[in-house]
C-alpha cells in the first residue's frame, strides 16, 4: 500500500495481506536502522488477519520508500503521525523496533489522543552509538553492517537452531542491510545517537506501553530500558530468554504473543 503524504512524498506500507479497513484497529509497525517492512512479517500477518488493520511502513529512503532518509527521531515521528492520518487512521497502536522504538516513543508523545497503545523492542531512552562505527557507516564501508549484526543478532541465534528450518538470521540480517543505502544507514544511526527526548516524550505519553526486550541483547541492554519502564504510567517489561536485538526474527512467536497483550 502506497500512502501520498504533503509535498509529493509518498511512503510505502505493508498491510499483512489485507485491505486496509477503516471500521478496524490499526497497529503500526516501525523497523530499526537500515532495515525495512519485512522484519516484521509473521507479526504482520498475524495481526492483519486477526481484526487489525496493518501498516508496516518502510520509512523513507528504506525498503519500497523514496528517499532521502530522514535526519532525526522527530522528523520519523512526524511522518509516521502523516502517514496515519493520511491513510485514514485517526487512532493506532504503534509497535517500533530499536530506531523504530524511539520513533514511535515521540510520536506517542507528541500526538498522545492517537495513540492507543506502545510496544517498544530493543530500546533505551538513551541509545548512543560508538564513534567508530558512526564513522564507518559514514564512510560507507561494509565494516558497519558486520559490526551492526555481528552486535544485533544474539549468540544463539548466531550459532542456528531458528524456528523457521533453514533460516540463517546473521546472513539474512546481513543480506537486509546491505540493501539499505549507505548515506540513509548512516543517518539512521547518527539520529539515534542524537535523540535526547525519551523522558520528556514518555512523560507525555497517555496509553498502555510495553517495552519487549532481549535478554542478550547487546545493543540495547535490558536493565536500562526496564527501569524506564517504571517510569511511565502504564508502562511494563519484558524481558525474552535467549533472545538478542532481533528479537522479532530469533523469537518470533514470543515477540507476537507479548505484543498480543498490549496492541
Amino acid at each position: 500500500m502506497e500512502i501520498a503524504l504533503e509535498g509529493g512524498r509518498r511512503l510505502y506500507a505493508h498491510t499483512g495481506g489485507r485491505a486496509f479497513d477503516p471500521a478496524l484497529p490499526t497497529v503500526a509497525f516501525l523497523h530499526g536502522a537500515g532495515m525495512d517492512h519485512t522484519v516484521w512479517a509473521l507479526q504482520t500477518r498475524w495481526f492483519a488477519h486477526h481484526g487489525r488493520n496493518v501498516l508496516a511502513f518502510d520509512l523513507p529512503g528504506h525498503g519500497r520508500s523514496a528517499g532521502p532518509g530522514l535526519p532525526t527521531i522527530e522528523a520519523m515521528a512526524g511522518t509516521v503521525l502523516a502517514a496515519l492520518e493520511a491513510a485514514g487512521a485517526g487512532r493506532a497502536a504503534l509497535v517500533g523496533h530499536s530506531m523504530g522504538a524511539l520513533a514511535a516513543l515521540e510520536a506517542a508523545g507528541s500526538a498522545p489522543e492517537r495513540i492507543t497503545a506502545l510496544a517498544l523492542l530493543g530500546m533505551s531512552p538513551l541509545m548512543p552509538v560508538h564513534p567508530d562505527l558512526l564513522a564507518s557507516a559514514a564512510r560507507g564501508e561494509h565494516k558497519a553492517v558486520e559490526l551492526i549484526v555481528g552486535w544485533a543478532v544474539g549468540g544463539a541465534a548466531q550459532l542456528g537452531g531458528n524456528e523457521a528450518p533453514g533460516l540463517w538470521l546473521t546472513g539474512s540480517a546481513t543480506r537486509l542491510l546491505e540493501r539499505a543505502e549507505p548515506a540513509v544507514l548512516a543517518a539512521d544511526f547518527a539520529a539515534c545517537d542524537a535523540y535526547r527526548g525519551a523522558e520528556a516524550a514518555a512523560a507525555r505519553v497517555r496509553c498502555p506501553v510495553l517495552l519487549l526486550l532481549g535478554a542478550d541483547d547487546r545493543m540495547a541492554p535490558p536493565a536500562k530500558a526496564v527501569a524506564f519502564a517504571r517510569s511511565l504510567g502504564e508502562g511494563r517489561s519484558t524481558v525474552l530468554r535467549g533472545a538478542g536485538h532481533m528479537m522479532m526474527l530469533e523469537d518470533p512467536a514470543g515477540t507476537l504473543e507479548a505484543l498480543r497483550t498490549v496492541v
